[in-house]
């Protein structure tokens, strides 16, 4: 989950990302979402950041967390995840 802000809006170079490593991985198990955090009163604690957070959930629990864009990170947490 990309949990972005209203004002900075989800990460755009990430979703790329995240759709060059489902093609390669062809994986039914991974799924890309994005959550404006301003209106999810779960998010609440990513609020007021100014980096974006990715938020990685294994049967509806957080399992892992990245903050900023660090696309080698990102790549490494999911396949780990997978």
């Amino acid at each position: 989950v990309d949990a972005f802000q209203a004002w900075s809006g989800p990460c755009k170079t990430v979703v790329r990302l995240f759709q060059k490593i489902k093609n390669e991985i062809g994986s039914d198990l991974l799924h890309f979402a994005v959550a404006e955090v301003d209106s999810i009163d779960a998010l609440e604690k990513y609020r007021g950041k100014c980096e974006p957070v990715f938020l990685f959930y294994a049967g509806g629990e957080l399992v892992a967390v990245v903050r900023g864009v660090n696309a080698p990170l990102l790549q490494k947490t999911i396949v780990e995840q997978l």
